[in-house]
C-alpha cells in the first residue's frame, strides 16, 4: 500500500457480484495529499495510476468534488463492500460519504444509461454487433439510481439480479427485451426521483469543512 492512500477497495464486477474465473480485479481509492504539498509551485495531482494494474486513486479533493457532482464510479467506490485499506481519515471519509447524495443522481445515472442506450441502438440501426456488456451496465445502473434515490445507500453489490445481468451480457436476451426493460427502469427511476427523501443539493459546506479539517491536521508543524 502507498503511504498516502487512506481509503482502498475492490470495484467492478466483483464488488457487482457479477464476476467469473477469468475476471480482473480491479482497485480504485483515495489518496490525501499532505496540505503543505499545495503551497509549491507545482500542486500535488488530483488522481493517479497504479502502482499495480488496473488500480487508481483520487487525491481527496478530487474525490469530494465529483462525489458531490454525484458522479456514479466515485458513489460506487465510497459504498464499495470489498475493502482493502481503511485509515482514520479514511473511516472519516465515509462517515461524511451520505453528505455527498442529492437528487443530482436521477441525473447523472440517467444520463449516463440514456447515452448508453442511444449509442446501442446506433450501433443496432447500423447491423453492427452490439457491445452487450454495455447493455448490462446499463441495466444495472438504472437499477442502482433508482435505489440510492429510495434508501440514500448506493447500491454496488446486484448479485440478486446476476442471473439477469449476466444473460444481457452474454447476448442472450433479445434486443427489443432490453430496451423494455430499459424504460421500465427508467421509468422507475423518474418515481423514485419524485419520492425520493434526498435533498435537492448535497451538503457542500459539510464537506468542504470536513475537508479542511483534514488539511489542517495534514499540514507540517
Amino acid at each position: 500500500m502507498t503511504h498516502d492512500v487512506i481509503y482502498a477497495v475492490v470495484v467492478g464486477s466483483r464488488a457487482y457480484g457479477l464476476d467469473g474465473p477469468d475476471s480482473d480485479t480491479d482497485r480504485r481509492g483515495v489518496f490525501l495529499a499532505p496540505a503543505d504539498a499545495f503551497w509549491r509551485l507545482d500542486p500535488p495531482p488530483t488522481h493517479r495510476d497504479g502502482p499495480r494494474p488496473e488500480e487508481f486513486h483520487w487525491e481527496l479533493a478530487r474525490c469530494l468534488s465529483l462525489g458531490l457532482s454525484a458522479n456514479p464510479t466515485v458513489l460506487e467506490v465510497l459504498w464499495s463492500p470489498l475493502v482493502e485499506t481503511l485509515t482514520p481519515v479514511g473511516q472519516r471519509l465515509l462517515d461524511a460519504r451520505s453528505t455527498l447524495l442529492s437528487t443530482r443522481v436521477a441525473d447523472t445515472y440517467g444520463r449516463y444509461a440514456d447515452a448508453q442506450m442511444a449509442k446501442l441502438a446506433s450501433v443496432m440501426a447500423r447491423g453492427e454487433p452490439i457491445r452487450w456488456k454495455q447493455a448490462m451496465h446499463m441495466l444495472r445502473l438504472l437499477r442502482a439510481g433508482a435505489f440510492v434515490l429510495r434508501t440514500g445507500e448506493v447500491l454496488v453489490d446486484v448479485s440478486p439480479w446476476r442471473d439477469q445481468l449476466l444473460a444481457v451480457r452474454s447476448g442472450a436476451v433479445a434486443w427489443d427485451d432490453v430496451v423494455g426493460e430499459a424504460a421500465e427502469l427508467r421509468a422507475d427511476l423518474a418515481r423514485a426521483l419524485a419520492e425520493t427523501p434526498l435533498p435537492a443539493e448535497p451538503d457542500r459546506a459539510t464537506v468542504e469543512e470536513f475537508l479542511l479539517d483534514v488539511r489542517r491536521t495534514s499540514a507540517c508543524p
